[in-house]
């Protein structure tokens, strides 16, 4: 399928790590989504019942990043391309990336990130 829904830089703070002091002091986490989704009709018709409302997307998102802590962001991230598939029927393939750009490291980076691609 060519048609996408792409939404970037979803932030939220969460305390996702396998460090204690990760768990206590939590960071910032971004996500990006990337939606398989067939838009012939939607881009017809422009009625929201037609397509994927990104809104509610963005909104289970931030939930993820924000509760349930995991030691993994590859764990994080399959959490919410579940929940993208189980929730949004339209949405044939769903790829997650999970940013955590304050990730402890040694070395200096600018971002740590992992990408999981789930479909139907």
């Amino acid at each position: 399928m060519k048609d996408q829904i792409v939404l970037t830089g979803i932030h939220g703070f969460g305390y996702h790590g396998v460090f204690d002091h990760e768990k206590k002091d939590g960071q910032d986490f971004f996500v990006d989504l990337t939606l398989s989704v067939d838009l012939t009709i939607p881009s017809n018709s422009d009625a929201i019942e037609d397509t994927v409302n990104y809104a509610e997307i963005t909104d289970l998102v931030v939930e993820e990043i924000t509760s349930n802590p995991v030691n993994l962001i590859e764990k994080l991230a399959g959490r919410i391309a579940e929940r993208v598939l189980n929730q949004h029927l339209k949405v044939q393939q769903v790829s997650v990336t999970v940013h955590k750009p304050q990730a402890p490291v040694a070395a200096q980076l600018k971002d740590i990130a992992v990408v999981v691609t789930r479909s139907r």
